[in-house]
């Protein structure tokens, strides 16, 4: 099987008491059934401790979170149990945060979530190569749709490919995106590729293009569950500014982790149309650029709902017209 993975992806580590947003906050954890019966054996204070927190809901078992924290989030920062136990201890979802992963089959591909502090200092400090690939054993018989998914590797490093041509102003090369998205979503549903021309898109983008609704937007992600008073304070009071040079590092961590997802459903257009809006929305928010980013995606990407809002917004919502999104993107270009 080969795996791929951002070079960057080994040399992460938890910055733990230092972090200044901690996964041990806001966040119900959901814990493996192996974990949960172990945790629920122990003796002592901490097993007496875990066996008042572990909750089963719907068949899921999850340490609740008491008075927006962890149970175990210890004051100085650290994970009672790793403390008493060992790392070994943890359940596999606080071993393996942020660390994610997409198994298709015959090939796997890992980063880390922006969601977290220290990894997002990597992913929006990252250049738009970087990329490492090994061979490990394993691996099965994939079951997605070959041609399906040769058009959405094709497409995604045509995208990932406009994000780093920097002589391109940031707000058009998003627009570009767009527009090659959208031609690969005609592609999966069966029109004949075509070669993608920029000058043209961009021609065509401006032909499109209307008036962007910058409070459309905002509206709609306040109808979404807000997890934190900071998150619903930015979308109340934004401060937008100028495109941030990050924002190709940002769009490209989000087209590396959704694009694919699309072999399920064949449904290539929403997606990036997600990648698209949070640049857009990151911009709109406006202040420390990392924190905004890493914000979002705490409050959507790790919330499946929120993320199924999102992409089915994309084809209804006014706020997200190819038109208007496209006139937020080129206003003033």
């Amino acid at each position: 099987m080969l795996v791929t993975k951002p070079e960057y992806f080994d040399r992460f580590r938890c910055a733990a008491g230092a972090c200044p947003d901690s996964c041990c906050k806001e966040w119900e954890v959901q814990v493996d059934e192996a974990s949960a019966r172990y945790y629920r054996s122990l003796p002592g204070s901490l097993g007496h401790r875990l066996r008042e927190v572990l909750h089963t809901r719907d068949g899921e078992t999850v340490m609740e979170i008491t008075s927006g924290r962890c149970p175990m989030w210890r004051a100085d920062g650290l994970c009672r149990i790793q403390a008493e136990l060992g790392e070994e201890a943890l359940c596999a979802t606080c071993r393996e945060f942020p660390r994610l992963s997409h198994d298709y089959g015959d090939f796997l591909e890992r980063d880390l979530e922006l969601s977290c502090p220290e990894a997002a200092k990597w992913i929006l400090g990252a250049g738009p190569g970087g990329l490492v690939t090994e061979e490990i054993p394993g691996g099965t018989e994939p079951e997605y749709d070959r041609q399906a998914m040769t058009v959405l590797k094709s497409a995604r490093e045509a995208m990932l490919a406009l994000l780093s041509d920097t002589a391109v102003p940031v707000g058009q090369a998003l627009a570009l995106v767009l527009l090659r998205g959208c031609q690969a979503q005609s592609e999966l549903d069966g029109t004949e590729a075509e070669p993608f021309s920029a000058e043209d898109a961009l021609e065509t983008a401006r032909e499109l293009a209307v008036p962007g609704d910058g409070e459309e937007m905002l509206d709609f992600f306040l109808s979404l569950e807000i997890l934190t008073p900071q998150w619903e304070a930015m979308l109340r009071c934004p401060a937008p500014g100028p495109w941030d040079a990050r924002t190709p590092a940002l769009a490209r961590y989000l087209l590396r982790r959704y694009t694919l997802q699309a072999v399920s459903d064949y449904d290539l257009y929403s997606r990036v149309k997600l990648a698209v809006i949070a640049c857009l929305l990151v911009k709109s928010l406006g202040g420390d650029f990392l924190r905004t980013a890493q914000l979002f995606s705490k409050e959507i990407e790790n919330d499946a709902d929120n993320v199924d809002a999102i992409l089915d917004a994309a084809y209804s919502h006014p706020a997200f017209t190819d038109a208007k999104l496209l006139g937020m993107l080129l206003v003033g270009s």
